[in-house]
């Protein structure tokens, strides 16, 4: 087994989950990404904290807390490269099939259908209006960072627990997370949420991701059994949304 690296993992992670430079890495495999798949709560820490402290930004001017939402909104794409939104899209788009093999088709197609479209119109939507709902600058950049670390900590575990859909391609061939290293990410994922937020509303977002989660996660073991990259980035979209509607809609009641 190779020596433990970190310092590597992390630019490994970063390399993959966003669009920032990282260097030349030597020797780099694909199977890297599954070594370095506990630190991916680390990189939305990153993506998290760059997006957050552009709505701060933002809401020192005049402008409204929605267009702030949006603004963070698009820092964030522009850091990831709207990866995981890309998943969504795909995933929503493979709603239209029955069959498992038609269904990968779709989903590998780089074209994009009526249901991807209306995927993401309602992620962005209902993230930016959430945010916007959020009581005050300061609980909005922590739901964000929050969001955007325990979304990504859990996929690993995903990772790790679901078998790959296909023989070939991206997650078959990153392999599997060792148990130490998915624990890890969740880990961190969840030391984030619980300490950046209030715990009632941590609480209210692990109970709405866990079903929004499950729901994702049962129609991909039944139609295509297992899980995909673009599985995974629309399990992370709904993690997402679930954090921020926690923080939108129980901050103010419970704080």
């Amino acid at each position: 087994m190779p020596a433990l690296n970190p310092v590597r993992d992390v630019r490994v992670a970063v390399m993959f989950l966003t669009r920032m430079p990282t260097g030349r890495i030597s020797d780099l495999v694909t199977a890297d990404l599954a070594r370095a798949a506990w630190a991916f709560p680390l990189v939305g820490l990153f993506v998290g904290t760059l997006a957050g402290g552009a709505l701060y930004l933002a809401n020192m001017t005049d402008i409204s807390p929605l267009a702030c939402a949006f603004i963070a909104l698009a820092v964030q794409a522009f850091i990831t490269g709207a990866l995981h939104e890309d998943g969504l899209a795909d995933v929503a788009d493979g709603f239209g099939a029955h069959e498992k093999e038609k269904i990968l088709a779709i989903m590998r197609d780089s074209r994009i259908g009526t249901y991807g479209v209306l995927a993401l119109i309602f992620s962005v939507a209902i993230r930016a209006t959430m945010i916007a709902g959020i009581p005050g600058p300061g609980l909005a950049l922590a739901g964000i960072v929050a969001a955007a670390a325990f979304s990504r900590g859990v996929l690993p575990m995903l990772m790790l627990r679901m078998p790959t859909a296909r023989d070939d391609g991206l997650a078959k061939d990153a392999g599997q997370p060792t148990l130490q290293g998915a624990g890890l990410a969740l880990g961190i994922g969840l030391l984030a949420l619980f300490t950046l937020l209030p715990l009632s509303v941590a609480l209210a977002a692990l109970i709405i991701g866990s079903v929004l989660a499950s729901l994702i996660i049962a129609w991909a073991l039944r139609r295509l059994g297992g899980q995909t990259g673009d599985v995974l980035g629309a399990v992370q979209q709904v993690l997402e949304i679930a954090v921020l509607s926690g923080a939108a809609g129980w901050s103010s009641a419970f704080l």
